[in-house]
Parts: C-alpha cells; sequence; structure tokens
C-alpha cells in the first residue's frame, strides 16, 4: 500500500489530494482547496495540505510520497515535483478514464492537451500571454458588471441574443464590455459573447494538436463554468472534421493534485521495487 499527497499551487487556488494506492487500486481519501487572493500560495499550501491530512485521518508522516505541481516546486516539505501538463493529463485520466485530451483552463491560460491510450503526453499548446482566454478576465469582466464569479455560468447559458466580441486583447475586451453596457446589451449576452470569444481560441488550439473525435475533459477552475463548458461545445461543434465531446467533473479543479499524487505514487512504487526508498519527510 502507498499513501501519496499531491498538492497544485495554481494562480488562483491551492489544491490538495490524498490517495491511497493499493493492487492498482487507487482510492481518493481526501481533499482541500483554498483560493489565494492575495495570500502566500507557501502558507496557504501548507494549510490546506494539513486540513486534507486531517480529513483523511493520517498524519504526515504515514505518507510515502508528498508531490507538488504546478509553482509548487518550493514547497520546502515535498518529496518530489511533477509538470503541471503531465499532472493535469493524469488527473483527467482518473476522472474519467475515457478521456484522452484536455483542456486546462486556468486563471492565466489555456492549456491543450492530448494523450496515448496508456495515457502519456503526446503533444500540447498554450494560449499567449494575453489574458483574454483566462480566468483573471472573466473575474474582471465579472466585478465589472456587478455579478459574482459563480453566477456567470448560469447566466451565460440563459443568453437569447450572445453579442460578438471580436478582441483577442483582455484590455479592448473590456472596452468593448464597457460600450456593450452603455448600448443596453444584457450581462448574459454580453458573457455569452465573452464565452464564445474564448472558446473559439480554445477550440482551435484542440484542433492544432490533433484532437479530432477524442473525449475532451476539462479540468482547472474555469472547468466549472457552465457557459464556458457549453460554449467549447458549441465551438467545436462548427468545425469540420472535428467529432470531439466536451465534458467536465465536479472536481475538474483537482486535476493537477489528482495526478501529481497520483504520479507520486507510482514513482515511489517504482524507486521500492528498485530497492531504493524514499519515504516523504
Amino acid at each position: 500500500m502507498t499513501l501519496a499527497a499531491g498538492i497544485d499551487v495554481g494562480t488562483g487556488a491551492v489544491k490538495a489530494a490524498i490517495f491511497r494506492v493499493e493492487d492498482g487500486r487507487e482510492e481518493w481519501l481526501a481533499k482541500s482547496i483554498m483560493r489565494i487572493r492575495q495570500r502566500d500560495p507557501m502558507q496557504l499550501a501548507r494549510e490546506a495540505f494539513d486540513q486534507t491530512l486531517e480529513e483523511a485521518g493520517i498524519k504526515e508522516s504515514d505518507l510515502d510520497y508528498i508531490a507538488t505541481t504546478g509553482e509548487g516546486e518550493s514547497i520546502p516539505f515535498h518529496t518530489g515535483h511533477f509538470y503541471s501538463m503531465t499532472s493535469h493529463a493524469r488527473g483527467a485520466r482518473f476522472l474519467d478514464p475515457e478521456c484522452r485530451a484536455i483542456m486546462d483552463c486556468g486563471a492565466l491560460h489555456g492549456r491543450a492537451i492530448i494523450t496515448n491510450d496508456p495515457g502519456k503526453v503526446t503533444n500540447y499548446k498554450m494560449t499567449s500571454q494575453c489574458a483574454s482566454g483566462s480566468g483573471q478576465f472573466l473575474e474582471n469582466i465579472a466585478r465589472y458588471l456587478g455579478i459574482a464569479q459563480d453566477e456567470i455560468g448560469k447566466l451565460s447559458v440563459s443568453a437569447d441574443n450572445p453579442e460578438n466580441v471580436s478582441s483577442i486583447c483582455a484590455v479592448l475586451a473590456e472596452t468593448d464590455v464597457i460600450n456593450m453596457v452603455s448600448r443596453g446589451i444584457t450581462s448574459p449576452n454580453i458573457l455569452k459573447g465573452i464565452h464564445l470569444s474564448m472558446a473559439s481560441r480554445l477550440a482551435r488550439l484542440l484542433k492544432s494538436i490533433g484532437v479530432k473525435n477524442e473525449l475532451v475533459m476539462m479540468t482547472g477552475g474555469l472547468a466549472q463554468d457552465e457557459g464556458l463548458v457549453e460554449a467549447m461545445r458549441e465551438e467545436l461543434a462548427k468545425m469540420r472534421g472535428v467529432t470531439a465531446e466536451v465534458t467536465s467533473h465536479t472536481d475538474s479543479i483537482f486535476a493537477g493534485a489528482i495526478g501529481a499524487a497520483l504520479w507520486g505514487a507510482f514513482r515511489h512504487d517504482k524507486l521500492a521495487a528498485s530497492g531504493m526508498h524514499l519515504k516523504a519527510s
């Protein structure tokens, strides 16, 4: 039996997960998430980790491996670090073993990933540094419109006449929104237009890495945005030669932490099989 923890330090939140792996069975014991909101990510990583240990009913010394991903390489108590791309891919495959492609949408960027049947990443591509395809951009728009973040998705899917948002620059897109409000465009139609603009860019990323008929799992913070998920389905449906299905999961935001924990367990078992023992400290 192997006990492993995964800690994913993102731009907007810190996620932690603990797994028990035994005889090929992967059991998720506990999870925790903490929004950063200008707080110290390293301190939050410790707090999220401790909270997850408490929920799992185990001590830190019981763990065989503590894996980090994202911006978590500087966490002092970690055993090893894994690339965010491979962690999200592994976590997505845990949440839905049928998925072969992953669309990771975080606070600062989007990343399209495709895997082969064994789960190895074979290609990927990220959005540019422009923030207009990011969670931070949507958060800024929601603040301007005076709505809560968790209302964005529901409002978007209720749109009846989405407004076209052509700007790919975050600053220009925000200017577009100001103009829309002044013209009396409703918040649902503004948000749906923004979602379609974002989804168009993300869908092109998926096609550029070879996604055709794979099941695409949305991960990251924006995977919980039902408006963006629906917009992704609409945009992919427009693409010639692409019949990919888009899905999300209630725990998609934990994909990085899940993948880190499972890769950590895998690495520990490999080292143990070779006679090397690397115990989490």
